[in-house]
């Protein structure tokens, strides 16, 4: 388990190879606001002093991902889950760098075609600057198409929220979507059912 001081070193090595904060966010699997927190942390120029700590938690499945046994086990899993949305869907979509891989293994055991997307946060710096999400042309078109969603990861749900957004104006109908762990603790996003193999529930006294 990473300690605190350890997220911040991460973020400082992230952030010295050039990644924003968004992408940071992705990498540590954490939340925008966290992964600017802990960059934050470490501008020793800057006064923190009036920033609280923001109520996340860490998720690191790196165990999963450096294997791909262990993938494909969990991709058959998290495609069990979304079976029950029944046999029309042609296509699965993969949220960024660690949705894809998921979704690759998802697409395979329920033989569907492939497509992956880049969300806004991986561009994301909190400076003011407007980015946004892209499809790759490298994979399957979107437009009429029944898809399903796959990432890692739910934090607040922006992401997953912008996806089938995007999808819906694309011209697709995502009719669910899932993730390893979900921290955002709702069963559907915009009316899209999402399950998860692991719900995280922060207990606050």
């Amino acid at each position: 388990m990473k300690s605190l001081d350890d997220l911040v070193d991460s973020a400082e090595k992230l952030t010295d190879l050039g990644l924003s904060k968004g992408e940071i966010a992705d990498e540590l699997n954490v939340s925008r606001e966290t992964a600017s927190w802990l960059v934050d942390q470490t501008d020793a120029g800057s006064d923190q002093s009036d920033r609280e700590k923001p109520h996340d938690i860490h998720i690191d499945w790196s165990a999963i991902g450096r294997d791909s046994k262990r993938l494909d086990y969990v991709g058959r899993a998290m495609a069990d889950l979304l079976k029950k949305e029944g046999e029309d869907v042609d296509l699965t979509i993969g949220i960024g760098k660690s949705g894809a891989p998921l979704a690759t293994t998802v697409s395979r055991e329920l033989e569907t075609d492939l497509s992956v997307y880049t969300p806004s946060k991986e561009r994301w710096d909190d400076t003011g600057a407007e980015a946004s999400g892209s499809f790759s042309r490298n994979f399957a078109e979107i437009r009429g198409r029944d898809c399903y969603i796959v990432d890692d990861n739910i934090d607040t749900g922006k992401t997953m929220t912008e996806t089938i957004e995007t999808v819906r104006e694309q011209g697709g109908n995502p009719v669910g979507g899932v993730v390893l762990t979900d921290k955002h603790g709702e069963d559907s996003v915009l009316g899209v059912p999402v399950y998860s193999l692991i719900d995280v529930v922060q207990m606050n006294r």
